[in-house]
């Protein structure tokens, strides 16, 4: 079976930035820690998973269709520094420089664009293995049989490995019942607010013993749940439907995918070499040896 691995590009960038230090610069006084860590974490993947296929998603600036029909939607969290985003041009430079494609539409996150192409190769059974690489774990309801999900746990180094069987372990839950998960629970970080009251344990429990969101509430009326946490889950119904589809992933986004075009390993290594040298990343060149020769490129 041959791999397709999915970076989630804006995840691993934050990832990268928090996780080394802003003294990372060229003689130039050009910072470089995002560049640098996304592009260690970049070869590393190529080094260890060996893709068949490679492509990245990335964020676009400007509202996603989750923002217009939710004003508040990850409102609570900290904007990234202009340090942070400034890098993110010369990140897709070095993406590109290594000919692997970018993927990104304008009113979508990455992690849709992502979902849209995994749907996409399983139905065209294709028998591809899809690993998705991100830094966060809102890509878990993703998981079947045909893919994974790899997430940076701390720093750039850790990297924790989930399929249907971890997240089991985990949530005691199936990949697909993560999305009526967080429209109980909500999911503080995108600010998506769930039912009030209504814990990751609850909402666990309700999820197992209902077995959706949608049979939860086909059933709760003739359930003999506490009075008070029936209640409550009456009282918040809609925004507990709302808050799943918040947190689910679009499949269905209008972009243009071949598999055929992220072959990896069809790269000149001379201009990669060139953009390396500029950033100053020694060790990188290095390191990218090391990838021409297990891939054979020229």
């Amino acid at each position: 079976m041959k791999t397709l691995v999915l970076i989630d590009g804006n995840a691993l960038v934050h990832r990268a930035y928090h996780a080394l230090p802003d003294s990372l610069k060229t003689s130039q006084g050009q910072l470089t820690n995002a560049v640098y860590g996304f592009t260690s974490i970049l070869f590393r993947i190529i080094q260890e998973m060996k893709p068949d296929y490679l492509a990245a998603a990335f964020d676009l600036e400007g509202p996603t269709f989750r923002d217009l029909e939710y004003k508040d939607y990850k409102a609570k969290r900290v904007k990234a520094p202009q340090e942070l985003y400034g890098q993110i041009p010369l990140i897709k430079e070095v993406v590109k420089a290594l000919n692997i494609p970018v993927y990104q539409k304008q009113g979508f996150e990455a992690d849709d664009i992502i979902g849209t192409i995994v749907t996409g190769t399983k139905n065209r059974k294709l028998g591809i293995k899809n690993i998705i690489v991100t830094g966060d774990l809102d890509m878990l309801q993703l998981i079947d049989k045909q893919t994974e999900v790899h997430t940076l746990k701390k720093g750039i180094k850790d990297i924790a490995i989930y399929n249907t069987k971890a997240v089991k372990e985990r949530y005691s839950l199936t990949p697909r019942q993560i999305i009526d998960f967080k429209g109980l629970k909500g999911d503080p970080s995108d600010n998506i607010p769930g039912v009030p009251g209504v814990g990751e344990k609850t909402a666990i429990d309700l999820i197992k013993r209902f077995g959706s969101l949608k049979k939860l509430y086909q059933e709760l009326p003739a359930s003999d749940l506490n009075p008070k946490l029936k209640a409550r889950l009456l009282e918040y119904q809609e925004q507990a439907f709302f808050s799943q589809y918040l947190a689910t992933i679009k499949k269905d986004v209008p972009i243009k995918f071949k598999l055929a075009q992220v072959r990896w390993g069809r790269f000149d290594k001379n201009k990669v070499v060139k953009l390396l040298e500029k950033l100053e990343f020694k060790s990188l060149i290095k390191r990218l040896d090391m990838i021409q020769s297990q891939n054979g490129t020229n």
